[in-house]
């Protein structure tokens, strides 16, 4: 399976984000987790489809995928070889009615929850064909580099958030439209979003989130209670307390 390349990663760096158009994984394992996603959305009872969040803490199959060598081998030259698994989440946004998710920083949430915010990175699986008509994420390329920006409040039934980045330049944003099985990488910094689904076409992925083992989760802060990370490959080097250990 191809991986990422020096100069895929000397873009990645530069510009926090790679598009990565092969399939991560095979159609047989492919076809694994759509059906997982599917229980999931089909037992979601009162949520929205985009708020499936970490749903391999409920369901370990999901594991199989997630410290998989598929996912770990295209992460392993941005984060090192030490890596932990972060988060996952099921974001789906439904034809004609997905809210739009406004532009943010992921690391503006995870503010209080880890000591840094280098050395994360998302790799965001199309288990959809995402496009612009139907709500594809985009980016500011190289804006991992900013810090952290300033957001005011939006209305939180229309968003998949409640606030948003107050001063974005979207003449500079990129598109990521992936075919089913392909995926992005970017930055835990960058800035994203995505507009609301106005098509017929349904637009599903599966993030998984991971970073360097020399990151230090805040185990006091409130908001991190009941939160598992798992060592996903090499060792721990920040005193973090793994699923796994």
């Amino acid at each position: 399976m191809p991986t990422l390349s020096p100069p895929d990663v000397d873009f990645y760096h530069q510009n926090g984000y790679f598009l990565y158009h092969h399939q991560l994984f095979s159609p047989e394992k492919l076809a694994r987790l759509n059906e997982i996603f599917e229980e999931h959305l089909a037992e979601k009872g009162d949520k929205l489809s985009d708020e499936l969040d970490t749903p391999h803490f409920r369901d370990p199959r999901l594991l199989d995928f997630l410290l998989s060598d598929d996912v770990l081998d295209l992460v392993e030259p941005i984060t090192g070889p030490n890596i932990a698994l972060w988060s996952s989440h099921f974001i789906c946004k439904d034809p004609y009615t997905g809210r739009k998710t406004p532009w943010h920083e992921d690391s503006a949430y995870w503010k209080d929850r880890i000591d840094k915010h280098q050395g994360i990175v998302t790799v965001w699986l199309a288990l959809d064909r995402a496009t612009q008509e139907n709500g594809c994420m985009k980016v500011i390329p190289g804006s991992q580099s900013n810090g952290f920006s300033e957001y005011h409040q939006v209305d939180s039934s229309a968003n998949t958030f409640a606030t948003e980045i107050t001063e974005v330049d979207e003449s500079k944003a990129v598109p990521f439209e992936l075919e089913r099985g392909e995926c992005s990488l970017h930055d835990a910094r960058i800035i994203h979003g995505a507009s609301a689904n106005t098509s017929p076409d349904r637009r599903c992925g599966y993030t998984m989130r991971y970073m360097t083992t020399a990151n230090r989760v805040l185990g006091d802060s409130r908001i991190n209670h009941g939160h598992q990370i798992w060592l996903a490959r090499g060792e721990d080097l920040a005193g973090n307390e793994y699923a796994n250990a």
